[in-house]
């Protein structure tokens, strides 16, 4: 069997620039959840998108956490999300006892639609905040859904965690709400193995995440705590990792570009297929190129005739509205994420794939419409 095409691995750059890091840490014996890679990688990744301030954490999940908890979020507040996004950015709602109103995509971005927005907080006025996700690298309507978060004047909270490198009218998608959370999961575009960031203007707020983060230890000489904290601190190792991937950020971009580009062009014709949105104001990433069908061969058809030949793809993700957990929270909206659900595959997008791996993909893909 030939070897496996994934939807998106990790890997090190092949300049190699995380093993001087790395080996830095080691030299000084700094491993912990200190340090100075800490330190400089949440400069460089602040510089990077442009925010003030940025504290690195285990994971974008625990972002999240940590953005609501920031905004004030608590027992019984409601929080607007998006219902066409992966359970990482709905659990930490729960985690504070809030409840989540779950907000229809649109056809224009696949994200939050702007519409079905306004439409909620008729529904619901007294909202603590909202949660916006820039699913697969595309960034949602940020003018629009600012303005009808700035009239409610409610906390934003940027998920971008799919969407480091994308730019939204010239700016970098998660900084425009309040908190911005970003992830370097072993399968995003850059990756630590396991980690996230949140970034915000608010240095303040962002200091008090850092301190969350560390269990809450009070400056004493003995060990106090006055808040609840959390283990959430990333480790100087990771974010050594993270500094020498943060150099080929745009390398990689630049790659999944021309994975999009190519799939579009091969397969864009065929009957029934329809690529990810494109706007004129929407610079993406293409973290995962995807595409809807609308004829007689269906998402399912594509699934499996990769995975025959050992290369992975998989469904658009599953609205949040549709898990077993969450069914019991209010959505609002039409069909628009149903549809894109039932219609929509995620092709193989990882940066390492060569022409010969993506010709490869596309003529199986082709042999689906001359059977």
């Amino acid at each position: 069997m030939r070897d496996r095409l994934f939807l998106s691995s990790p890997h090190m750059s092949d300049e190699g620039y995380e093993m001087e890091y790395i080996k830095e840490a080691f030299d000084t014996n700094w491993i912990a959840p200190l340090g100075e890679n800490v330190n400089q990688f949440e400069i460089e990744l602040a510089t990077k998108v442009g925010s003030k301030a940025a504290a690195a954490l285990s994971s974008g999940t625990a972002a999240i956490h940590l953005a609501l908890k920031a905004a004030g979020v608590g027992e019984g507040d409601i929080v607007f999300c998006p219902t066409l996004t992966f359970s990482a950015t709905a659990n930490p709602i729960i985690y504070q006892n809030a409840i989540p109103v779950f907000i229809d995509s649109d056809y224009e971005t696949w994200n939050m639609c702007p519409q079905a927005l306004e439409e909620a907080f008729e529904k619901y006025p007294n909202v603590k905040a909202v949660i916006v996700v820039h699913l697969y690298g595309l960034s949602a309507d940020m003018e629009k859904i600012m303005e009808i978060c700035k009239k409610h004047k409610v906390a934003v909270i940027e998920d971008a965690a799919e969407s480091l490198g994308t730019f939204y009218k010239g700016r970098h998608t998660g900084t425009f709400g309040d908190y911005g959370i970003f992830s370097f999961n072993g399968n995003k575009i850059i990756t630590t193995s396991g980690g996230g960031m949140l970034v915000s203007y608010n240095e303040e707020r962002i200091a008090k995440a850092r301190f969350w983060a560390t269990q809450s230890r009070d400056q004493a000489r003995h060990y106090q705590h006055s808040e609840l904290g959390f283990n959430y601190r990333m480790s100087n190792v990771v974010a050594g990792i993270g500094r020498g991937q943060l150099k080929v950020l745009d390398q990689r971009v630049e790659k999944k570009n021309y994975i999009f580009d190519f799939y579009k062009r091969e397969l864009g014709e065929l009957d029934g297929v329809e690529f990810m949105p494109s706007n004129e104001w929407n610079k993406p990433n293409y973290w995962l190129s995807s595409m809807t069908l609308n004829g007689m061969v269906r998402p399912i058809d594509i699934m499996d005739a990769l995975e025959k030949e050992n290369i992975e793809s998989r469904p658009i993700w599953k609205p949040m509205h549709m898990q077993p957990f969450f069914e019991k929270y209010d959505f609002v909206g039409t069909n628009v994420s149903e549809k894109l659900f039932e219609n929509g595959v995620c092709l193989p997008s990882d940066t390492k794939l060569t022409d010969e791996d993506l010709d490869r993909v596309v003529e199986i893909i082709k042999g689906l419409w001359v059977r």
